[in-house]
């Protein structure tokens, strides 16, 4: 096993498309608080609306930790959906 990771950090912008402006908000809204809340020991994300994006910005210190932010964004985005009913 390897003991230490060859990367010193991971950070990525991550721009997720939706129909329209009120659907990327009503996601927005939905979502905003856990990222404002989540933990953020070896990683931080924060959340901005940008007309019927949503970009997802994430700073992590290795690819475990940036993995498990980009699973918890991506199940906080589908739990909004399925919640508001706005997937097809």
């Amino acid at each position: 096993m390897i003991d230490e990771s060859p990367l010193e950090s991971v950070k990525s912008n991550i721009v997720i498309e939706f129909e329209n402006s009120s659907q990327a908000k009503i996601v927005y809204d939905s979502i905003l608080l856990e990222f404002d809340t989540a933990p953020d020991f070896r990683s931080s994300m924060t959340l901005d609306l940008d007309d019927s994006n949503i970009v997802i910005n994430i700073d992590a210190e290795d690819s475990t930790s940036f993995r498990a932010s980009v699973n918890s964004a991506i199940k906080w985005i589908k739990l909004a959906l399925e919640i508001n009913n706005l997937t097809n």
